[in-house]
């Protein structure tokens, strides 16, 4: 894992992170990369420019204009292999989301042929607050890959989310980057369902599972971190997949995340339905909350669309799908049934007999069936390790 011969930029704004740039930039210039520093004004009293000059063995350049010399911000975005923005303060996240060019950071930025990648760094309050969370989809929305922030103290003396991500966590980072052409999966594109479905009854009750999605999320990390393009279509839950690579589409109901499903379908390579889909709807639901008048209560339920089975019937030969399967009882039985009837290449069976297993555990015990009537059978560990080994089982490693 080597940076040696890349080009880097990277741009430091107004934060108290700032202050960890010396070392971050010793750390990619010792791996062979070479740094050109930009900082902007409100940088310059966190960080010594002088310093930064001396690691990166570069002028530290701040204004459009030095004098008589100009500083060419379209030849600086066309020098770079990357741009790195590290920190990345709440002001320049949303001039850079809202294309503001006031310095020379943001016209760099704005003319940069390479790949930007942002490390945001602010308070806790301001990284939740809705404007900077907006501001934060408009910049992946363009492309841009962010980088999580960390958990811990703040400037302000608060413990929580906001800290950016350490110097020797964003070499890992770009280097990964890098690398990333080499994964097995690169350049494929994979679709991962995670999660429960609500059907709702009324305006504040619904029919629902006990999934939290922590399977589903754990597949789709995994098939990032091996390099694929990853779509989740996430059902309700709170939990939200860490790697900021993997683009998520939140959903609700069982029809909302068939539409999606037969969406992005089309276009990928691997599909994994983990999500606990629900089987039946409401048939009718009541336009106000449905009031206690009697003793018993009849639900009248209709089935919903089968996005298994749907995507099994237009699926094509080079597609590779995946189903999951949750028994009770006739485990086996049920799941050879399904791999069959759905068309699926593998599906992968998880009991709630077995313990330490399903829905809302952090580890999991799954067989792997396969249309060749092959089974194989995953041991209880994370549910990290059991997606890894799953990835691993159904691409074949490759």
């Amino acid at each position: 894992m080597s940076l040696k011969g890349k080009k880097i930029i990277l741009g430091v704004t107004g934060s108290i992170a700032a202050y960890k740039t010396p070392h971050l930039v010793r750390l990619l210039v010792k791996e062979g990369a070479a740094v050109k520093v930009i900082c902007t004004e409100a940088a310059g009293k966190f960080v010594s420019t002088l310093a930064l000059s001396t690691v990166s063995r570069h002028e530290v350049l701040s204004n459009i204009s030095d004098g008589s010399a100009w500083n060419n911000h379209v030849a600086l975005g066309r020098w770079a292999d990357v741009m790195l923005v590290a920190p990345c303060s709440a002001n320049t996240l949303a001039r850079l989301a809202q294309g503001i060019c006031d310095n020379l950071l943001a016209a760099v930025y704005l003319s940069a042929t390479c790949p930007v990648h942002i490390a945001p760094a602010m308070d806790e309050d301001m990284w939740h607050h809705p404007s900077t969370k907006n501001n934060l989809k408009t910049l992946a929305a363009y492309g841009n890959q962010l980088i999580p922030v960390g958990h811990g103290e703040l400037a302000s003396g608060l413990v929580g989310e906001g800290r950016m991500a350490e110097p020797e966590d964003l070499v890992r980072h770009l280097s990964a980057y890098f690398d990333k052409t080499t994964l097995p999966l690169s350049g494929k594109k994979a679709l991962v369902t995670a999660g429960p479905t609500f059907e709702r009854l009324d305006p504040v009750r619904y029919l629902g599972n006990f999934s939290t999605g922590k399977m589903g999320i754990a597949l789709a990390e995994r098939l990032a971190a091996l390099g694929a393009e990853v779509n989740l279509v996430l059902g309700p839950t709170h939990l939200r997949p860490a790697d900021p690579k993997v683009q998520v589409t939140q959903v609700e109901s069982a029809g909302e995340m068939f539409d999606a499903c037969a969406a992005l379908f089309p276009a990928a390579d691997i599909a994994i339905m983990a999500a606990a889909v629900a089987d039946f709807r409401p048939k009718e639901r009541a336009g106000q909350k449905i009031k206690k008048t009697a003793e018993t209560l009849e639900l009248v339920l209709e089935k919903n669309k089968d996005i298994l089975a749907y995507l099994g019937s237009i699926k094509k030969e080079q597609q590779l799908l995946v189903g999951f399967a949750l028994e009770t009882h006739n485990e086996m039985e049920h799941a050879r049934a399904k791999l069959q009837a759905k068309n699926a290449d593998f599906i992968v069976l998880n009991s709630l007999q077995q313990s330490g297993a399903g829905f809302g555990t952090d580890t999991n015990q799954v067989s792997i069936l396969g249309r060749d009537g092959s089974v194989t059978e995953i041991p209880l560990q994370s549910k990290t390790s059991v997606a890894s080994a799953i990835i691993s089982y159904i691409t074949n490693d490759k």
